[in-house]
């Protein structure tokens, strides 16, 4: 903005510019509810290039004022799904430009194979859940991973996420967040309907305070928005289904997760269900150690196995302790009525 020599004042209060500020806000309600469609440049003429550049300072001005992990998180996915065919599209030499302006070291082999060091590629791939992704699955050359474009343009897109996710939220006053008011109502209208269609687990048809600390843990981060690795995915998952949820509840689990995409996420919980013929069972203590998903284990974890044994023993345990507080009340209530009737 400072470059076209736009102060952030005019940007926000000018008339010139409300296009520019009623798109930024267009930005955060399509990243929130679906797809966020950005045009190609050379498609626009001037008026409406400087519109969609301007919206987008404009945004994140917006996302600063309601300052929402959830809703930061999902706008910074979607703006970088959102530059995915530009990235794919572009030759090598753009991408070692762009890669070096987000700092990324990238040392071209040949002009569809390069080198990253294998800590930035870490970094870059850590939200990144398929196979292929996995280090021990990369071909290795010193510390450095050997990359195709097309790997390279993948993990630029997340480079983007990870900036926009990192670069908020800015340091606002309160007084000018009160004057974007108008903006921001229906940003919040939204991302409060989206949050409220995010139905929590039915304390009366399982119970969740049976669960063991792994699933308590994998569903607290799923409701705040994280997104989980896959092992602990399908750990999750295997694990409500096999305790009584149905497909729809589970679905319904991740709903509030960034990258929620339903017909994806019904598809892979339908598979684990059974759709194909093979019910799946949650992973066995041990497994979910090994894939570094045991968190919280208490006493009882010490002395089992498997997730769904820790249930059941729970809910037996849990049982029986309110049984025997059931019959300590009812000796303590004719003991009550006893002396009432030596009265």
């Amino acid at each position: 903005v400072k470059g076209l020599g736009i102060s952030v004042d005019r940007l926000l209060e000018s008339r010139a510019f409300e296009s520019a500020r009623i798109r930024g806000k267009e930005r955060i309600i399509e990243a929130l509810e679906g797809t966020l469609t950005k045009p190609y440049p050379e498609t626009l003429d001037e008026t409406s290039f400087m519109i969609e550049l301007l919206s987008y300072p404009f945004s994140r001005i917006l996302l600063s004022c309601i300052d929402d992990n959830y809703l930061t998180r999902r706008y910074a996915l979607k703006e970088a799904e959102s530059s995915s065919t530009l990235l794919s599209q572009s030759d090598s030499q753009f991408l070692i430009e762009f890669s070096t302006e987000f700092g990324i070291n990238i040392k071209p082999v040949t002009s569809t194979l390069f080198l990253l060091h294998f800590t930035d590629y870490l970094h870059l791939s850590s939200n990144m859940k398929e196979l292929e992704w996995k280090l021990v699955n990369r071909k290795m050359d010193y510390g450095n991973v050997s990359l195709s474009q097309r790997d390279l343009a993948r993990l630029l897109q997340e480079a983007i996420k990870f900036k926009i996710q990192d670069s908020l939220p800015l340091e606002l006053s309160s007084e000018l967040c009160e004057q974007l008011e108008p903006y921001l109502k229906e940003i919040k209208a939204k991302l409060e309907e989206r949050k409220k269609n995010f139905e929590r687990i039915d304390a009366s048809e399982v119970d969740t305070d049976s669960f063991p600390p792994c699933v308590k843990y994998a569903i607290s981060q799923v409701t705040s928005g994280s997104n989980l690795p896959h092992s602990m995915r399908f750990a999750m998952t295997s694990f409500l289904l096999n305790i009584g949820m149905s497909v729809d509840e589970v679905v319904n689990m991740f709903n509030i997760s960034p990258d929620f995409d339903e017909e994806k996420t019904r598809y892979q919980i339908e598979h684990i269900a059974g759709a194909t013929g093979n019910t799946y069972k949650p992973p066995s203590c041990n497994t979910m150690k090994t894939y570094g998903n045991c968190f919280g284990e208490d006493k009882l974890c010490t002395k089992l196995s498997h997730p769904l044994t820790y249930y059941k023993r729970k809910q037996w345990l849990t049982s029986k302790q309110d049984s025997n507080q059931s019959e300590t009340k009812d000796e303590s209530g004719n003991e009550d009525s006893d002396d009432g009737i030596k009265e």
